[in-house]
Protein backbone atom coordinates (compact mmCIF):
# COMPACT_ATOMS: atom_id res chain seq x y z
CA UNK A 1 0.00 0.00 0.00
CA UNK A 2 1.00 3.37 -0.72
CA UNK A 3 0.12 6.79 1.01
CA UNK A 4 -0.75 9.71 -0.85
CA UNK A 5 -1.69 12.95 1.38
CA UNK A 6 -4.25 14.97 -1.07
CA UNK A 7 -5.17 18.63 -1.03
CA UNK A 8 -8.67 19.86 -1.67
CA UNK A 9 -10.16 23.15 -1.25
CA UNK A 10 -8.90 25.45 1.43
CA UNK A 11 -10.70 27.91 3.93
CA UNK A 12 -10.06 30.43 6.15
CA UNK A 13 -12.90 30.43 9.48
CA UNK A 14 -13.28 32.43 12.16
CA UNK A 15 -10.33 31.90 14.97
CA UNK A 16 -12.31 32.07 17.88
CA UNK A 17 -14.30 29.50 16.59
CA UNK A 18 -12.07 27.21 15.87
CA UNK A 19 -10.18 27.15 19.37
CA UNK A 20 -13.59 27.08 21.04
CA UNK A 21 -12.57 28.85 24.65
CA UNK A 22 -9.29 29.44 24.07
CA UNK A 23 -8.17 32.48 24.49
CA UNK A 24 -7.07 34.63 21.17
CA UNK A 25 -3.66 35.70 23.23
CA UNK A 26 -2.91 31.69 23.24
CA UNK A 27 -4.10 29.98 19.65
CA UNK A 28 -2.69 33.20 17.79
CA UNK A 29 0.92 31.64 18.57
CA UNK A 30 0.15 28.64 17.01
CA UNK A 31 -1.81 29.69 13.85
CA UNK A 32 -1.53 33.68 12.80
CA UNK A 33 -5.36 35.00 11.75
CA UNK A 34 -5.49 37.72 9.50
CA UNK A 35 -7.13 40.98 9.55
CA UNK A 36 -10.94 39.62 9.71
CA UNK A 37 -10.02 37.75 12.35
CA UNK A 38 -9.86 34.33 10.23
CA UNK A 39 -7.10 31.21 10.45
CA UNK A 40 -6.40 28.95 7.27
CA UNK A 41 -7.02 26.09 7.61
CA UNK A 42 -6.74 23.01 4.99
CA UNK A 43 -9.03 20.37 3.51
CA UNK A 44 -6.76 17.83 3.46
CA UNK A 45 -7.72 14.26 2.26
CA UNK A 46 -5.59 10.36 2.30
CA UNK A 47 -5.31 8.76 -0.99
CA UNK A 48 -4.64 4.95 0.18
CA UNK A 49 -3.33 3.14 -2.97
CA UNK A 50 -3.61 -0.58 -3.32
CA UNK A 51 -5.71 -1.50 -0.14
CA UNK A 52 -6.87 -4.41 -1.00
CA UNK A 53 -5.94 -3.70 -4.72
CA UNK A 54 -8.00 -0.91 -4.40
CA UNK A 55 -7.84 2.76 -4.48
CA UNK A 56 -9.63 4.48 -1.20
CA UNK A 57 -10.13 8.06 -0.76
CA UNK A 58 -10.63 8.97 2.81
CA UNK A 59 -12.79 12.27 2.77
CA UNK A 60 -13.40 14.95 -0.11
CA UNK A 61 -13.04 18.11 1.62
CA UNK A 62 -15.26 21.09 0.91
CA UNK A 63 -15.20 21.33 -2.87
CA UNK A 64 -16.16 23.59 -5.01
CA UNK A 65 -20.30 22.71 -4.84
CA UNK A 66 -20.84 26.37 -3.06
CA UNK A 67 -22.80 29.17 -5.32
CA UNK A 68 -20.35 32.28 -4.66
CA UNK A 69 -21.84 33.68 -2.19
CA UNK A 70 -21.82 31.07 0.38
CA UNK A 71 -18.42 30.35 -0.89
CA UNK A 72 -17.37 33.85 0.34
CA UNK A 73 -19.67 33.57 3.34
CA UNK A 74 -17.34 30.28 3.99
CA UNK A 75 -14.06 31.42 3.27
CA UNK A 76 -13.64 28.85 0.72
CA UNK A 77 -10.41 30.30 -1.14
CA UNK A 78 -10.51 28.69 -4.47
CA UNK A 79 -12.93 28.65 -7.45
CA UNK A 80 -11.89 25.12 -8.87
CA UNK A 81 -12.04 21.99 -7.77
CA UNK A 82 -8.90 21.40 -6.20
CA UNK A 83 -9.21 18.03 -4.90
CA UNK A 84 -9.54 17.15 -8.50
CA UNK A 85 -6.18 18.75 -9.22
CA UNK A 86 -4.53 17.41 -6.67
CA UNK A 87 -5.40 14.02 -7.57
CA UNK A 88 -4.66 14.72 -11.47
CA UNK A 89 -0.96 15.69 -10.23
CA UNK A 90 -0.51 12.13 -7.77
CA UNK A 91 -1.43 10.29 -11.11
CA UNK A 92 -5.23 9.67 -10.88
CA UNK A 93 -8.48 10.82 -11.72
CA UNK A 94 -12.12 10.59 -9.65
CA UNK A 95 -12.84 8.00 -12.02
CA UNK A 96 -9.64 5.74 -10.43
CA UNK A 97 -11.18 5.49 -7.05
CA UNK A 98 -12.73 2.35 -5.52
CA UNK A 99 -14.50 3.65 -2.36
CA UNK A 100 -14.61 7.20 -0.84
CA UNK A 101 -14.67 6.72 3.15
CA UNK A 102 -16.34 9.92 4.91
CA UNK A 103 -15.72 10.37 8.21
CA UNK A 104 -18.66 12.80 8.46
CA UNK A 105 -20.95 14.74 6.44
CA UNK A 106 -20.37 17.76 7.27
CA UNK A 107 -19.77 19.80 4.41
CA UNK A 108 -15.83 20.66 4.87
CA UNK A 109 -15.38 16.67 4.89
CA UNK A 110 -18.13 15.50 1.86
CA UNK A 111 -18.62 18.26 -0.14
CA UNK A 112 -15.58 17.41 -2.50
CA UNK A 113 -18.13 14.28 -3.88
CA UNK A 114 -20.07 17.21 -5.75
CA UNK A 115 -19.28 18.33 -9.13
CA UNK A 116 -18.31 22.28 -8.93
CA UNK A 117 -20.92 25.01 -9.01
CA UNK A 118 -22.67 26.07 -12.19
CA UNK A 119 -24.96 28.31 -12.54
CA UNK A 120 -28.15 26.80 -13.68
CA UNK A 121 -27.00 23.22 -13.24
CA UNK A 122 -27.99 20.55 -10.13
CA UNK A 123 -25.70 19.40 -7.99
CA UNK A 124 -24.04 16.03 -9.42
CA UNK A 125 -22.02 13.65 -7.35
CA UNK A 126 -18.23 12.58 -8.83
CA UNK A 127 -16.37 9.17 -8.67
CA UNK A 128 -18.74 7.30 -10.46
CA UNK A 129 -17.20 3.97 -9.90
CA UNK A 130 -16.47 4.25 -6.09
CA UNK A 131 -18.99 3.01 -3.33
CA UNK A 132 -19.12 5.63 -0.66
CA UNK A 133 -19.05 4.56 2.94
CA UNK A 134 -20.59 5.99 5.94
CA UNK A 135 -21.57 5.47 9.47
CA UNK A 136 -24.60 4.88 10.00
CA UNK A 137 -24.73 7.43 13.02
CA UNK A 138 -23.55 9.62 10.87
CA UNK A 139 -26.09 9.49 7.69
CA UNK A 140 -29.04 9.29 10.47
CA UNK A 141 -26.98 12.52 11.79
CA UNK A 142 -27.22 14.24 8.25
CA UNK A 143 -30.90 13.39 7.52
CA UNK A 144 -32.24 14.75 10.62
CA UNK A 145 -30.04 17.21 11.89
CA UNK A 146 -30.02 19.32 15.21
CA UNK A 147 -30.51 23.02 14.99
CA UNK A 148 -27.22 23.76 16.23
CA UNK A 149 -25.24 22.18 13.07
CA UNK A 150 -28.18 21.98 10.26
CA UNK A 151 -26.38 24.49 8.22
CA UNK A 152 -23.40 21.79 8.37
CA UNK A 153 -24.91 19.99 5.83
CA UNK A 154 -25.26 19.70 2.51
CA UNK A 155 -29.27 18.94 1.66
CA UNK A 156 -28.60 17.98 -1.80
CA UNK A 157 -25.75 15.44 -0.87
CA UNK A 158 -28.11 12.61 1.16
CA UNK A 159 -30.51 11.91 -2.02
CA UNK A 160 -28.07 11.78 -4.40
CA UNK A 161 -25.65 9.15 -2.59
CA UNK A 162 -28.68 7.11 -2.18
CA UNK A 163 -29.52 7.35 -5.38
CA UNK A 164 -26.43 6.39 -6.52
CA UNK A 165 -26.97 2.61 -5.47
CA UNK A 166 -23.24 2.30 -4.02
CA UNK A 167 -23.88 3.79 -1.04
CA UNK A 168 -22.64 1.79 1.95
CA UNK A 169 -24.14 2.88 5.51
CA UNK A 170 -22.28 0.49 8.03
CA UNK A 171 -22.07 0.38 11.65
CA UNK A 172 -19.05 -1.37 13.36
CA UNK A 173 -16.34 -2.24 10.76
CA UNK A 174 -17.37 -1.92 7.04
CA UNK A 175 -15.87 -4.52 4.56
CA UNK A 176 -12.87 -2.90 3.68
CA UNK A 177 -10.52 -5.49 4.33
CA UNK A 178 -8.27 -6.57 7.85
CA UNK A 179 -6.33 -3.52 7.07
CA UNK A 180 -9.02 -0.94 7.97
CA UNK A 181 -10.46 -0.45 11.66
CA UNK A 182 -13.01 1.98 12.76
CA UNK A 183 -13.79 3.46 15.67
CA UNK A 184 -16.39 6.04 16.87
CA UNK A 185 -16.50 9.03 18.29
CA UNK A 186 -19.54 11.75 19.34
CA UNK A 187 -17.36 14.75 20.78
CA UNK A 188 -17.72 16.98 17.74
CA UNK A 189 -20.84 15.26 15.97
CA UNK A 190 -22.74 11.46 16.61
CA UNK A 191 -20.76 8.91 14.95
CA UNK A 192 -17.80 10.40 14.00
CA UNK A 193 -16.37 7.59 12.17
CA UNK A 194 -11.57 7.17 12.42
CA UNK A 195 -10.60 5.10 9.80
CA UNK A 196 -7.15 3.75 11.23
CA UNK A 197 -5.25 1.87 7.95
CA UNK A 198 -2.99 -0.96 7.82
CA UNK A 199 -2.15 -1.88 11.36
CA UNK A 200 0.25 -4.44 11.91
CA UNK A 201 0.20 -7.71 13.23
CA UNK A 202 -1.08 -7.26 17.03
CA UNK A 203 -2.33 -3.82 16.24
CA UNK A 204 0.44 -1.98 16.28
CA UNK A 205 1.83 0.78 13.60
CA UNK A 206 -0.44 2.38 10.53
CA UNK A 207 -1.70 6.03 10.61
CA UNK A 208 -5.39 6.79 11.69
CA UNK A 209 -7.47 9.69 9.88
CA UNK A 210 -8.12 11.78 13.07
CA UNK A 211 -10.83 14.24 11.11
CA UNK A 212 -12.47 16.73 13.73
CA UNK A 213 -11.41 15.46 16.63
CA UNK A 214 -7.97 16.15 16.18
CA UNK A 215 -8.38 18.95 13.26
CA UNK A 216 -4.42 19.73 13.39
CA UNK A 217 -1.14 19.91 15.99
CA UNK A 218 -2.49 22.32 18.32
CA UNK A 219 -5.67 20.47 18.91
CA UNK A 220 -3.74 17.46 20.54
CA UNK A 221 -3.28 19.33 23.30
CA UNK A 222 -5.89 18.22 25.63
CA UNK A 223 -8.37 21.25 26.44
CA UNK A 224 -8.64 22.61 23.06
CA UNK A 225 -11.58 22.43 21.20
CA UNK A 226 -13.24 23.88 18.50
CA UNK A 227 -16.50 25.86 19.17
CA UNK A 228 -18.26 23.76 16.38
CA UNK A 229 -17.70 20.59 18.42
CA UNK A 230 -21.00 19.17 20.19
CA UNK A 231 -19.95 18.27 23.78
CA UNK A 232 -16.43 19.63 24.44
CA UNK A 233 -15.92 17.91 27.58
CA UNK A 234 -16.85 14.77 25.90
CA UNK A 235 -14.35 15.15 23.57
CA UNK A 236 -11.55 15.82 25.46
CA UNK A 237 -12.09 12.93 27.67
CA UNK A 238 -12.23 11.15 23.83
CA UNK A 239 -9.42 12.60 22.88
CA UNK A 240 -7.27 11.53 25.89
CA UNK A 241 -8.34 7.68 25.12
CA UNK A 242 -7.69 8.28 21.45
CA UNK A 243 -4.20 9.50 21.88
CA UNK A 244 -2.93 7.42 24.63
CA UNK A 245 -4.21 4.36 22.31
CA UNK A 246 -2.06 5.74 19.43
CA UNK A 247 1.03 6.72 21.51
CA UNK A 248 1.29 2.79 23.07
CA UNK A 249 0.67 1.37 19.70
CA UNK A 250 2.94 3.58 17.24
CA UNK A 251 -0.26 4.24 15.48
CA UNK A 252 0.59 7.73 13.45
CA UNK A 253 -1.99 10.73 13.29
CA UNK A 254 -2.95 11.83 9.98
CA UNK A 255 -4.48 15.56 9.80
CA UNK A 256 -7.12 16.98 7.85
CA UNK A 257 -7.04 20.66 8.21
CA UNK A 258 -3.61 21.79 9.40
CA UNK A 259 -2.25 23.56 6.50
CA UNK A 260 1.59 22.55 6.96
CA UNK A 261 1.37 19.16 8.94
CA UNK A 262 -0.17 16.34 7.04
CA UNK A 263 1.22 13.46 9.70
CA UNK A 264 2.96 12.65 12.54
CA UNK A 265 3.44 10.73 15.75
CA UNK A 266 2.22 11.62 19.14
CA UNK A 267 4.46 12.02 21.84
CA UNK A 268 4.11 12.81 25.63
CA UNK A 269 6.01 14.61 28.01
CA UNK A 270 6.76 14.06 31.98
CA UNK A 271 3.86 16.35 33.07
CA UNK A 272 1.53 14.14 30.72
CA UNK A 273 1.11 16.72 27.87
CA UNK A 274 0.63 15.38 24.27
CA UNK A 275 2.46 16.87 21.31
CA UNK A 276 3.29 15.81 18.23
CA UNK A 277 6.95 14.67 16.55
CA UNK A 278 8.51 13.30 13.20
CA UNK A 279 5.99 15.59 11.27
CA UNK A 280 5.74 15.23 7.76
CA UNK A 281 4.01 18.29 5.19
CA UNK A 282 2.88 15.81 2.46
CA UNK A 283 2.88 12.54 1.40
CA UNK A 284 3.87 11.42 -2.24
CA UNK A 285 3.19 7.73 -2.38
CA UNK A 286 5.02 6.89 1.11
CA UNK A 287 4.74 3.26 1.95
CA UNK A 288 2.11 2.62 4.66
Amino acid sequence: MKLWSILGNSQRLDGGAMFGNAPRAMWEKWIAPDAENRIPLACRCLLVEGLNGRNVLFETGIGAFFEPRLRERFGVQEQTHVLLDSLQRAGFSHEDIDAVVLSHLHFDHAGGLLAAWQEGKPASLLFPKATYVVGEECWQRALNPHPRDRASFIAELQPLLEASGRLERVQGSPTLGMQVRFTYSNGHTPGLMLAEIAPGEGGEGGVVFCADLIPGRPWVHLPVTMGYDRNPELLIDEKKTFLEDKLARGVRLYFTHDVECAMARVVRDAKGRFSTTDEHAELLGVAA
